[in-house]
């Protein structure tokens, strides 16, 4: 029976992932632009994403988070057709704080009991992992931006230093608060989607 239902959890692994995936793939890339800076945008895609790495991990998050990045290139570059990538950098420094997050708040659970722990805990997981990905994300961005915004397109704006030194307050307020409507709601679908399909 116990043999059943793990290869029955599998194959349901196997379509959340997939349809996760797709959701991703067509989840409405519809950005919000920020007042002041119009190259700026908090989007929704980022959700399905993190979400795909608490499931997944890394192995299966990382390859969709490219994915993302070259379909916006194609359905919506932005400003600047490197700036996919730029919020793929973002991704992934954010995914770095998460992950630390999630190690440090299950250090000593044990394995077969990681749901349930998610569940009791999702709170206090949910700040951990938010404060964390907010602080990797704004230090990735932040290093990340000072070099390339300074670069001739399409790297960058060709902006001089004096003005990208002025720009990285906003970029960090910008980060920090994608990445604090991003970890949230993808811990609730993620535990959602695992309540779904009533894995123990």
């Amino acid at each position: 029976m116990e043999g059943k239902n793990e290869h029955k959890n599998v194959g349901n692994y196997h379509h959340v992932r997939c349809l996760a995936a797709a959701i991703d793939a067509f989840v409405p890339h519809i950005p919000f632009p920020v007042p002041l800076y119009s190259y700026l945008y908090y989007n929704l895609w980022e959700i399905p994403i993190v979400s795909l790495f608490m499931l997944y991990g890394l192995r299966t998050a990382v390859p969709v988070a490219v994915l993302n990045a070259l379909i916006l290139v194609v359905i919506f570059p932005g400003n600047l057709i490197s700036g996919p990538f730029y919020n793929l950098i973002a991704i992934l420094g954010m995914l770095l704080g998460v992950l630390a997050g999630y190690k440090i708040a299950t250090y000593r659970c044990p394995k077969e009991k990681l749901i349930q722990f998610m569940k009791k805990h999702q709170l206090g997981l949910g700040i951990l992992m938010t404060t964390l990905g907010i602080t990797t994300r704004v230090l990735v961005t932040t290093i990340s931006n000072y070099y390339l915004i300074a670069q001739p397109p399409p790297v960058g704006f060709s902006f001089p230093y004096a003005a990208v030194l002025a720009f990285l307050p906003f970029s960090a307020l910008f980060n920090a608060t994608q990445a604090l409507l991003t970890v949230p709601l993808a811990l609730v679908t993620s535990i959602a989607v695992i309540s779904a399909l009533k894995i123990k």
